[in-house]
């Protein structure tokens, strides 16, 4: 089975479709499937719900699939830094379903495991809990979260082999594992593409066996959320 696709378009042209549920990787900027969310954006999909930490910047990562209004739903941690997101959330022209960051990413990791649901101390109490079933354990209240589980996953890792093993680097590993265990079909771009044997077997992140597609994406943009400075010592 050939897992390597030509482009990003290629690897999703017969897959995607309205209305479905995609999962995208990355934590900020970091580790975002940016040829991937293009390659959406072309192929022209709508009314999509979208699973993210967040949902990243105007114009930049899932921040083009806003600005196409593609977007129909986020599933999300923090979307703080995103100025349309807020526009279109105010406007009554996206949903949100706000999930506590560890809550997020143990639902997408219960789902990748088939747990369809956890019971959890966090946000008993808040609004986060409303509408959810309460139960006691051992004299604390605990609320119950729902696994999460995509039609689609897309994922960038810094390594990947052509049966679909893949590396990360850094923060890139912080979503990008769990999401490509959590869906039907997960697609990654990968920085190099190596042959099989190639990776050492204890440096593997994501087995082969959860990724149906992969694309080469060499010289892959990193886009940097926040540049801080200092100003240069006097001489």
């Amino acid at each position: 089975m050939n897992k390597v696709f030509p482009d990003a378009k290629a690897a999703l042209s017969d897959v995607l479709q309205d209305g479905m549920t995609l999962m995208s990787g990355g934590f900020g900027l970091c580790g975002t499937p940016q040829k991937l969310i293009e390659a959406v954006r072309d192929l022209g999909a709508k009314g999509l719900t979208v699973v993210s930490n967040n949902a990243g910047v105007d114009e930049v990562a899932l921040g083009i699939l806003l600005g196409s209004r593609q977007i129909r739903k986020m599933i999300s941690s923090y979307v703080g830094e995103n100025k349309l997101f807020a526009e279109l959330y105010l406007a009554g022209e996206l949903e949100l379903e706000f999930n506590p960051q560890g809550t997020l990413a143990e639902r997408i990791r219960a789902g990748g495991s088939g747990i369809p649901a956890f019971f959890t101390r966090t946000g008993v109490g808040t609004v986060v809990a409303e509408g959810k079933e309460l139960r006691e354990f051992d004299g604390e209240t605990y609320v119950m979260e729902r696994g999460l589980t995509a039609d689609i996953s897309l994922v960038h890792a810094y390594i990947g082999d052509t049966e679909g093993n893949l590396v990360y680097r850094k923060t890139a590993r912080n979503f990008n594992p769990i999401m490509a265990m959590a869906s039907k079909v997960t697609v990654a771009e990968v920085e190099q593409l190596v042959e099989p044997g190639e990776i050492d077997p204890d440096a593997i992140h994501t087995p082969g066996i959860f990724v149906q597609r992969i694309v080469h994406v060499p010289n892959a943009a990193k886009p940097i959320e926040k540049r801080t400075t200092r100003a240069k010592a006097a001489a």
